[in-house]
């Protein structure tokens, strides 16, 4: 008897030492092929965008109007990935930083960027003590910032370009041109038409094209001029947005100027999450409704 349970405690142990080889062995293979993965969640009426370098520098632009966020990150983080390296709250809006306390309650997060625009909600105010608390660093988003997230990855903030804090959210929101190889994208915020034309007057015209472009303030016709929309040329346009929204959003005009220029549009209210990833030239999608 006593033999048997030797026996069946070893192969316990060998059984136990082979499913760590294995997982250690997947871990190590999943970060040398994690490659280049970009993700637009579906948080409903509300922003959150997910970005992985080939390095696995992970960063969020904004976390959406309340905790399914969470849920929304399983289609490109794993269970055991507790940490994110930085979060950009491209404005203080409750669409955009909801799910924030969430985050800040599962994940170790390392910094957080912010327009400089003010909001006295309750909400943010108590996610404000709340990242003080934890000392996350707080960095304020400027024109020329050029982030290098590794492995050819880099994020170049666009706006603001000057103090914002006395401005509409909105026209405030954090700009950025994100670019891997071939692929980019122009990630607008909720950026209206203001903030659009700043851009346009102090940047080069080829600067500013991109494959991809997150449509601004959810396809709302306070964004997505034409004359932008000319400049930047996407060949894909998403629209975060949830279903039958009180806002009417994205509006036709929105749409219509993106299909003047022979755009795809991809939404989330049709779509769900839209994962992108990218070898720096070519770019496959994946839909998780």
């Amino acid at each position: 008897m006593f033999q048997n349970f030797k026996k069946h405690k070893l192969l316990f142990v060998v059984f136990l030492f082979l499913c760590i080889t294995i997982f250690i062995f997947y871990i190590s293979w999943h970060n040398y092929h994690r490659g280049f993965t970009f993700a637009m969640l579906d948080v409903g009426q509300g922003d959150a965008l997910f970005i992985e370098s080939p390095t696995g520098i992970q960063i969020l632009f904004d976390t959406g109007p309340n905790g399914k966020v969470l849920s929304e990150l399983t289609h490109v983080m794993h269970f055991y990935d507790k940490s994110i390296d930085a979060i950009f709250i491209t404005n203080p809006d409750l669409d955009h930083i909801g799910g924030l306390d969430d985050i800040l309650k599962n994940y170790k997060v390392e910094k957080v960027f912010e327009s400089g625009t003010q909001n006295d909600s309750k909400t943010y105010q108590n996610l404000k003590t709340e990242i003080k608390n934890q000392n996350i660093k707080e960095i304020l988003a400027k024109k020329g910032m050029k982030l290098d997230i590794g492995g050819g990855v880099f994020i170049d903030i666009l706006f603001p370009d000057r103090d914002v804090s006395t401005w509409d959210r909105n026209d405030g929101s954090i700009v950025a041109h994100l670019s891997y190889g071939d692929t980019s994208f122009m990630l607008m915020g909720d950026a209206t038409k203001k903030a659009e034309k700043i851009i346009l007057e102090n940047n080069k015209k080829e600067d500013l094209r991109s494959v991809f472009l997150k449509a601004g303030h959810h396809g709302s016709r306070t964004s997505s001029s034409l004359e932008f929309i000319k400049t930047i040329l996407p060949k894909y346009s998403l629209i975060s947005v949830s279903e039958k929204n009180k806002y009417g959003h994205p509006h036709k005009e929105t749409l219509d100027i993106l299909s003047s220029i022979n755009s795809k549009i991809f939404r989330t209210d049709e779509s769900g999450t839209i994962v992108i990833k990218s070898d720096g030239q070519n770019e496959s999608f994946l839909f998780f409704k």
